[in-house]
């Protein structure tokens, strides 16, 4: 790549990156149709395959914060081409997999390449002009959002009219095309953080701590809370977490620097992206289930897997058309106003949502006005971060409240499970949520995310602003 291509050719940084996020989501979506055939697929009970799910979160949760640190200290090009590598080797481990046990394997190692995509935000504050920089994060921000929203539909028809194995495979050769893509256009630029260490005591203290509080969360409900394991594992994710922050405070090179993480700005927006997370993932949990119900429940719309995902793709596709407006309102009214707006239209969802979950039509349009909210908000809070921290930590403090964000939904899946596993009502002799359960999950997620507006106003101004704009870089930096 000729030195100084990218900076002449944002457009094409963006779309590249844009697609990396997106080949990232995709593969943490695509297994959903796949759930309840995979029992019978495997000849194990529902409790086995579970952990099919479960290991991406956990694996996930691990390479985000780890991957970010250590794409500030040797590159965060090299460190997306290197996750990129066992998302296409799980995919291709799925795709063969003979029993469940390998089937695990394949998917904890596609959840290593969620570290993608705050990598690749991150490197756009390297690589994009400042008048382009926040709608460049936003629409990358987005892909979140629309590698979801494609991820079901795409991944339903692939199960229903060809080989579940297909899917896989399909996988495989999209991010192997992402990678050549990053390859031949992204420029390999000099690590933030070069000549720090990387702190391997802080990344074993953190990886116990983040596996033991997301089995106890996500696995809380099935062993129950008050289970001895339960309680164990919440009891060890404390004690290793509280350790972890100590270590972590006293490390020359820590691999997330607690001093930065405490400043109020990047304090409160890391809090209200956990509620965020809550907030959004409420919604996914509710809707896709109210489609596929029988209709004669007298709530359920009777969608197969496949309409329901249709139904439910074209808000996702919006959030990659509204992100750019989330970056131009970002460049004039400012990021803490953007993800306020952003969230204060999500809560607005949840009301639309309980007024309209009587139809598909009513539905569509609950996700084009909560995904418009995300897009708004997952688009505002890289940019706050960004302009918070040094640029040799860019990479890990978004990969750090990528997990907070994560950590958000895992809990809203906990969480709103439990209330849909508690209200429930007999249909033919088995039982499925309650419309009333419905209608309390959706009041959870309006309510959540009042809390997560509030937080957002409560972020205080930047105290001096540390800019954005691409940084001046010697001419063979840029090339290849």
């Amino acid at each position: 790549m000729p030195a100084g291509a990218a900076g002449r050719r944002p457009g094409l940084v963006v779309g590249v990156l844009a697609s990396a996020g997106i080949a990232s989501s995709i593969t943490q979506t695509m297994v959903t149709p796949l759930i309840p055939q995979l029992p019978t697929i495997f000849n194990t009970p529902a409790s086995n395959t579970a952990w099919i799910i479960t290991a991406t979160l956990l694996a996930a949760a691990v390479a985000v914060p780890i991957s970010g640190r250590l794409g500030d200290l040797f590159g965060k090009r090299r460190m997306i081409l290197i996750l990129a590598m066992p998302l296409i080797l799980g995919a291709i481990v799925c795709a063969i997999a003979p029993t469940v046990e390998i089937m695990i394997a394949g998917r904890a190692m596609q959840g290593l390449g969620s570290g993608m995509v705050p990598l690749a935000i991150a490197m756009l504050r390297d690589l994009v002009p400042k008048e382009r920089l926040s709608s460049a994060i936003a629409t990358v921000s987005a892909t979140m959002g629309v590698g979801g929203a494609i991820g079901m539909p795409i991944a339903a028809a692939v199960v229903d009219f060809s080989n579940w194995r297909a899917l896989f495979f399909g996988s495989a050769v999209v991010t192997l095309i992402v990678v050549l893509g990053i390859w031949k256009f992204i420029p390999a630029l000099p690590a933030g953080a070069s000549g720090q260490r990387f702190d391997w005591l802080g990344a074993i203290g953190l990886t116990i701590g983040l596996i033991s509080l997301i089995l106890a969360v996500s696995k809380g409900s099935s062993w129950g809370w008050a289970a001895p394991i339960t309680l164990s594992l919440l009891g060890l994710a404390a004690v290793s977490l509280l350790l972890w922050g100590i270590w972590e405070t006293r490390t020359k090179d820590p691999l997330v620097d607690l001093r930065t993480a405490v400043i109020p700005r990047v304090l409160l927006t890391n809090i209200a992206s956990i509620f965020v997370g809550f907030g959004m993932y409420a919604s996914m949990l509710v809707m896709p289930q109210i489609l596929q119900l029988p209709a004669e429940t007298g709530y359920g719309l009777g969608q197969s897997i496949l309409a329901a995902g249709l139904w439910m793709a074209p808000a996702g596709l919006m959030m990659l058309v509204l992100s750019p407006v989330g970056g131009r309102l970002t460049n004039s009214r400012g990021p803490k106003f953007t993800l306020v707006l952003g969230v204060a239209i999500l809560a607005l969802g949840y009301g639309v949502g309980l007024l309209g979950m009587g139809s598909a039509w009513g539905l569509m349009a609950t996700s084009f006005v909560i995904n418009g909210g995300v897009a708004l908000a997952y688009g505002a809070m890289p940019s706050i971060i960004m302009g918070a921290v040094p640029r040799s930590e860019t990479a890990a403090a978004n990969g750090f409240n990528t997990l907070m964000r994560s950590l958000g939904t895992t809990t809203g899946a906990a969480v709103v499970g439990l209330v849909l596993a508690q209200m429930t009502t007999d249909f033919g002799g088995v039982s499925v949520p309650s419309e009333a359960g419905f209608r309390v999950a959706l009041i959870l997620g309006a309510g959540i995310s009042v809390i997560a507006a509030i937080l957002a106003a409560c972020i205080p101004a930047a105290a001096a602003k540390i800019p954005l704009e691409i940084a001046p870089q010697p001419e063979a930096a840029l090339a290849k």
